[in-house]
């Protein structure tokens, strides 16, 4: 939608996905439910949640089932370890992609590096974390623009 096609601006696409990551359910969903009302109403809301969903649910149903019968061997086991780490890799790159705005924004990346400092080596609850954050990165914003 942003890089292929370019339905949508980058900053655009951030701005919706920040929107989404704050509401309850899969991100990809959300996007697709925002993006699908916003261009062809609730139907089309409607429409872009199940074309992106139902096909994977019968997929992801169909792999248990069959992990169900496997999982002992460790082939299986390596395979899926595998998928892991390659999704991993890719919300790595999604983030990478996503951090590119803030690259002219030296307190946004302050922000970030002292959040994950506190988060990930201090092992601060995300939920003590996350208002301070938000308060702010609303005030150096707001310093920013005045």
């Amino acid at each position: 939608m942003v890089e292929e096609r370019r339905w949508l601006a980058p900053g655009d696409f951030a701005e919706v996905l920040a929107l989404c990551q704050f509401l309850p359910g899969p991100n990809v969903g959300n996007v697709s439910v925002v993006l699908g009302r916003r261009w062809f109403g609730l139907r089309g809301a409607v429409v872009a949640f199940l074309g992106l969903m139902a096909l994977p649910l019968a997929w992801v149903f169909g792999l248990a089932l069959l992990y169900a019968d496997f999982s002992s061997h460790p082939e299986v086991r390596a395979v899926v370890t595998g998928v892991g780490i390659t999704g991993g890799g890719l919300f790595i790159g999604t983030a990478l992609k996503l951090a590119k705005p803030l690259l002219r924004k030296p307190w946004a990346l302050a922000l970030a590096a002292a959040c994950f400092g506190v988060l990930a080596l201090g092992r601060v609850s995300l939920f003590q974390v996350l208002p301070v954050a938000l308060l702010l990165g609303w005030l150096l914003a707001r310093r920013e623009l005045a």
